[in-house]
Formats: C-alpha cells, sequence, structure tokens
C-alpha cells in the first residue's frame, strides 16, 4: 500500500495524495503533486471494498483500466489527457492531467444556464473531442454537464470520464442484467437496446446543449419510467431557450439515428451562428426530423411520386417502410416492456435513479479541482429478470 509522508499518503513512491476532490460511486477523485516531475495531477482511485467478491473487485478494476486504455489512446486538445496508470497495493489508480476549473454542471449550478453563444462554443469543442474519438474507434456512452469540464482562465473545453466508454475490438463493460449510462442522456436506439454507435453520443450532445441552454435536460422526469417513456417515444419538446440553435437541436435530437444530424453538418452550423450570432441554417435538404412532431415519412418515400407531403398514418400504426425507432406502436411497446419489466422486478424507479452523492458533498468528474455533485445517475442495475438494454 502506499506510505505516509508528511501526514499524506504516497503511492507508488511517486504521487503524494493531498485533497480529496470527490467522491462517486465508482471511484475517489484525488489532487495529487508528482513527486517526480513536480507538477500537480489528478488522482483516480477504486476504493476497496470488502464486501464484493473476487470476481466483482476483478470486473471493477478492469473498469479502471478500461478507461484508461480509452483515454490514452486519444490525443486531442478537448479530451482529458492521461499520464499514468499504477497499481499500488494491487489497486488501480489512473493519473490525469488535473483541470483547475469545475463541470459544466457545476456551472449550471452555480451561475445558471449559459447564452446561445457559449453553448455553441462547447458544442463545438465537444463535437471536435467526439470526432477524434470516434475515429478511434471510441464510444463514451456518457457524455453529460457532469463530464464536460471548463478550465479557470482559459475556458477550455474538456471531455473527461470515460469510465464506461466502448472500445473497437474490446469486450464490452456491459454484462448481464445491468445498464450503464444516464437515462436522461442516453439515446434512444441504445436505450432500447436496438443499437449503438457514433450516432448515440450526438443524441447525449443535443441533450446537454439543451440542459446548458435551460438548466436541464429535456426529459428529466421524477421516475426512471417517466424518463424511458419521454425518451423512447414521447414528444420531444426543445426548452424555449434552445431557440437560437434550434435547428441544431432538432436535428441531433433524431429519434432515427440514419436520420440524425451528422457531426460535420452540426459543427458547420454552430460555427455559423457562432460566427454570424445568426440562427444556423436548417438541415440539408433530404433530412427529416421528428422532434417535436409525429414522423413523416419524406416526399420520396411517398408511395404517390406526386404528392409532396404523405398524409399521417393513423396514430399508433406501425409504418413498413420506416426504422425501427420511427414507428410509434413499437416505441410504445419498448417504452411499456421495459417499464413493465422493471416493475415486476420489484425495483423502485428511486432505487433505480439514486444519486450517486448528496447535495452537500460527491463526485467531481475525473480530473476537476471543485466537488460540486452531478445531477444525474451514470450506473443503474437492472435485475436479471429483466430485460437489459444493450450496451
Amino acid at each position: 500500500m502506499g506510505t505516509e509522508g508528511h501526514n499524506r499518503r504516497v503511492i507508488a513512491g511517486r504521487y503524494r495524495l493531498e485533497e480529496k476532490l470527490g467522491r462517486g460511486g465508482m471511484s475517489v477523485v484525488w489532487r495529487a503533486t508528482d513527486q517526480l516531475l513536480g507538477r500537480s495531477v489528478a488522482v483516480k482511485e477504486l476504493p476497496y471494498d470488502e464486501t464484493l467478491s473476487a470476481a466483482q473487485a476483478r470486473r471493477q478494476r478492469d473498469r479502471t483500466l478500461r478507461e484508461a486504455r480509452a483515454v490514452a489512446q486519444l490525443s486531442h486538445p478537448h479530451i482529458i489527457v492521461v499520464h499514468d496508470v499504477i497499481e499500488d497495493g494491487e489497486r488501480p489508480y489512473i493519473v490525469l492531467e488535473l483541470i483547475e476549473g469545475g463541470s459544466l454542471a457545476d456551472r449550471l449550478a452555480h451561475r445558471g444556464p449559459v447564452d446561445a453563444a457559449e453553448a455553441a462554443r462547447i458544442g463545438i469543442a465537444l463535437l471536435s473531442a467526439l470526432g477524434a474519438a470516434h475515429a478511434a474507434g471510441v464510444l463514451h456512452r456518457d457524455l453529460k454537464p457532469d463530464n464536460v469540464l471548463l478550465e479557470n482562465g482559459t475556458d477550455r473545453v474538456v471531455l473527461s470520464d470515460f469510465g464506461i466508454a466502448q472500445v473497437a475490438g474490446a469486450p464490452t463493460l456491459t454484462e448481464n442484467g445491468s445498464f450503464v449510462g444516464s437515462p436522461e442522456y442516453t439515446a434512444p436506439e441504445r436505450m432500447s437496446g436496438v443499437r449503438t454507435g457514433p450516432e448515440s453520443d450526438l443524441w447525449s450532445l443535443g441533450v446537454l446543449l439543451c440542459a446548458a441552454l435551460s438548466g436541464e435536460s429535456p426529459f428529466h422526469r421524477d421516475s426512471l419510467g417517466g424518463i424511458l417513456h419521454a425518451v423512447v417515444v414521447g414528444d420531444i419538446q426543445p426548452p424555449a431557450q434552445a431557440g437560437p440553435l434550434l435547428p441544431v437541436v432538432r436535428g441531433l435530437l433524431e429519434r432515427d439515428p440514419d436520420r440524425r444530424l451528422d457531426a460535420d453538418r452540426a459543427a458547420q452550423m454552430l460555427r455559423a451562428f457562432r460566427d454570424t450570432g445568426r440562427t444556423p441554417p436548417s438541415p440539408p435538404p433530404g433530412y427529416a426530423p421528428t422532434v417535436g412532431d409525429v414522423p413523416r415519412r419524406r416526399p420520396q418515400d411517398s408511395a404517390d411520386p406526386r404528392s409532396p407531403v404523405p398524409p399521417a398514418d393513423p396514430p399508433g400504426r406501425d409504418r413498413p417502410g420506416e426504422p425501427f425507432l420511427r414507428q410509434p406502436a413499437r416505441r410504445v411497446l419498448i417504452a411499456v416492456l421495459l417499464v413493465a419489466a422493471m416493475a415486476g422486478a420489484g425495483v423502485s424507479a428511486a432505487a433505480l435513479l439514486r444519486e450517486e452523492s448528496t447535495r452537500d458533498g460527491g463526485p467531481t468528474p475525473a480530473s476537476s479541482a471543485t466537488t460540486t455533485p452531478p445531477k444525474t445517475p451514470t450506473t443503474r442495475q437492472v435485475p436479471p429478470s429483466a430485460p437489459a438494454p444493450a450496451p
């Protein structure tokens, strides 16, 4: 185990843990000093839990190493830097750059929502970070305000906490009977188990932009069932504050991942707004958003080519020519089955959505120097008897 030096623990004979920055359900984050190089760092420690079985402890260790591997292969100014991975007393630690500043969640809690220009700036930075991650085969899968850091003095935007990232070619973190992620920010196709991919991170970015502009996710509800319904089938109503960026938000919150606004187009639209202060142009022809309205087929999908806009199908009827998630009856069925299965297993929504910390102290993203607890859960356990969404 680590040694004590001047009443401060030193691990691996090098890193002196000085101040606890935050504690979450899976880790403790410390401000530390690298005594070899004489620099300040953040150290993420996996606490020892005597109640865990050997298999559970191994999975926790694998999670820590997984995060380190996911971030270590990425080099980008808007992605947190991994300096080192060490083991001390058979316990793994990740040594990260220390960002002197809080998370976007901290900023929203202390100063309220940001304006459209700042939201566009944050969105552009995150799109760039996600683009680098996706090009390397890494899906973040937990994009939310708690995992976005804002550096003091520079306002540099930094994407952190790749603890549940999915890496191409690596075993998935999700186990049978469990779901990892933050429900309010999880894409409907991943929530329902249909698929996951880079488009799912883009959906999460759309939700994050709404939260940044209004103060909370448009899918915030008082129960897990309410969140599932809102994400999978409910009407999507972007907040009024999203008006200047509405075409981007609508495009990212397209339920059909194949028609969702792609990263390049979203970045172009946000840059246009940043440079001109004007609402970005709508997505290109052929893009058919469903946000805030009944999904409608594009003109070229109509059986009658002379009909510019085909009549809407009767409510609740499946549309054979449309992707699974755009068929209302099936989306309703997915939501009902998910909620019913969890209720039948005796799992309360409050337990599934329990916060990882209390308001008077809690986890901070892996490299943040402040300690405002996040409002959104990260990992939720679903009993084996319930159908678990795919990772």
